[in-house]
C-alpha cells in the first residue's frame, strides 16, 4: 500500500541531531535546568524549518487539513516548538520531576476502578501530544507498573539516551520490534500481572495490516494489530491523550473504550472484520476530536493520508 510506503520512507529519515547535540541539550537540561534548556529549543525549531523539509511540509499540510485554510511558516515554526518541548518535558519525567509539572488528571475514576480489582489494562494512545505525561499515574498510586510497548529501532540514538536517565523504567519496556507472537505473549502476561500496558495505535508498521476509516476530512489506514491482541486477550481497553498546553501544562484524558464482555460480541470469525473496522474507526473519531481541540500536538509529521487516490483493501479476517 502506499501509505505503508509512505510511513517506511518516513521510519527511514534520519533522527534530527547527533547523538552528541542531543546529549549536550540533556545535560544543559539536567544541570542548567529547564528554564535554560527551553532556550535551546528556539535553534532545534529553527532546524527543523529550515533543513527538514519533508517534516515542514507535513506539518503545513496538516494545520491547514485541520483549520481549513493555508498554514505559513510561523504556524509550522509553533507546531515544531510544541513538539521539541515535550521532547525536552521527556527528559524531566524520566527524571522523575513530574511534580513541576501541572498535569491535569481527566477521567481517572475509570481506570481506578480497573486497577482497584487487580486488572490489568491496555491504554491506548498515539502520537498526539506526549504520552510520558502518563508516569504521573505514579505519583498518584505507588508501585504502579506501567509496560510501554515501544520499538527500539525507532530514534535509536534519542532512545538510548532516555533508556540511561531510568535504566529501571527501560528494562520494564516491551519492545515493539520483535516478532508479533513474542510481544503478545510478554503483554499478556503483564495484564495477567495486574500491570498497564500502553502502546500507540494510530501508526501502522511496514507490512502490517490496516483499515480505511473517516479522519479529519478523508480517509486514513489505522492499523488492525492492536485491536486484534485487545480481541484475543480480552483485555480491558482504555484510550489515553497527553495533550501538551504550553508552558508547564498538560491535560491527560482517560476514556473507557471496550470492555471484555463487549468485546465477546465479536462473534463469530466471518464477523469480526467489520467488528475491528467499526472499534477503529471510533478510535479515530475520539483521535480526531481531540486532535482538532490541540492541533499543534499533532506529531506524525508525514503524509498520514495518502492523498493519492489508492483503492482500499477490505479489512482482512482476524
Amino acid at each position: 500500500m502506499a501509505e505503508q510506503a509512505a510511513v517506511a520512507s518516513w521510519k527511514q529519515r534520519p533522527e534530527g541531531g547527533s547523538r552528541r547535540a542531543l546529549a549536550l541539550i540533556i545535560a544543559i537540561g539536567r544541570y542548567g535546568g529547564r528554564w535554560l534548556a527551553r532556550l535551546c529549543l528556539y535553534p532545534i525549531t529553527a532546524y527543523f524549518l529550515l533543513l527538514r523539509g519533508p517534516e515542514r511540509r507535513a506539518s503545513r499540510a496538516w494545520l491547514a487539513r485541520v483549520r481549513g485554510r493555508p498554514a505559513g511558516w510561523w504556524a509550522a515554526a509553533r507546531h515544531i516548538h510544541a513538539f521539541a518541548a515535550t521532547i525536552l518535558d521527556r527528559l524531566f519525567l524520566l527524571d522523575g520531576q513530574s511534580g513541576r509539572y501541572d498535569i491535569r488528571v481527566h477521567g481517572l475514576p475509570a481506570l481506578e476502578a480497573l486497577l482497584d480489582q487487580g486488572r490489568g489494562a491496555l491504554l491506548f494512545g498515539s502520537h498526539l501530544g506526549s504520552f510520558d505525561a502518563l508516569r504521573v499515574l505514579s505519583r498518584r498510586r505507588p508501585g504502579l507498573v506501567v509496560r510501554v510497548v515501544l520499538d527500539r529501532s525507532q530514534n535509536p540514538v534519542l532512545t538510548s539516551i532516555f533508556d540511561s536517565l531510568d535504566p529501571q523504567l527501560a528494562a520494564a519496556v516491551i519492545d515493539g520490534s520483535r516478532p508479533g507472537p513474542e510481544i503478545a505473549l510478554e503483554i499478556q502476561a503483564a495484564l495477567q500481572a495486574g500491570q498497564l500496558v500502553a502502546l500507540l495505535v494510530d501508526r501502522a508498521q511496514p507490512h502490517e495490516d490496516t483499515v480505511p476509516v473517516p479522519f479529519c476530512g478523508s480517509p486514513a489506514r489505522f492499523p488492525l494489530t492492536p485491536w486484534r491482541l485487545a480481541m484475543v486477550l480480552r483485555a480491558p481497553v482504555l484510550l489515553c491523550f497527553g495533550l501538551y498546553r504550553g508552558g508547564n501544562r498538560y491535560d491527560l484524558h482517560f476514556e473507557p473504550f471496550l470492555d471484555p464482555a463487549v468485546q465477546a460480541m465479536a462473534g463469530d470469525r466471518r464477523r469480526r472484520g467489520a467488528w475491528l473496522q467499526a472499534q477503529v474507526g471510533r478510535y479515530a473519531a475520539r483521535l480526531e476530536h481531540h486532535a482538532r481541540q490541540a492541533p499543534l500536538n499533532w506529531f506524525n509529521f508525514y503524509d498520514f493520508w495518502n492523498d493519492d487516490g489508492a483503492p482500499s483493501n477490505p479489512v482482512p479476517p482476524a
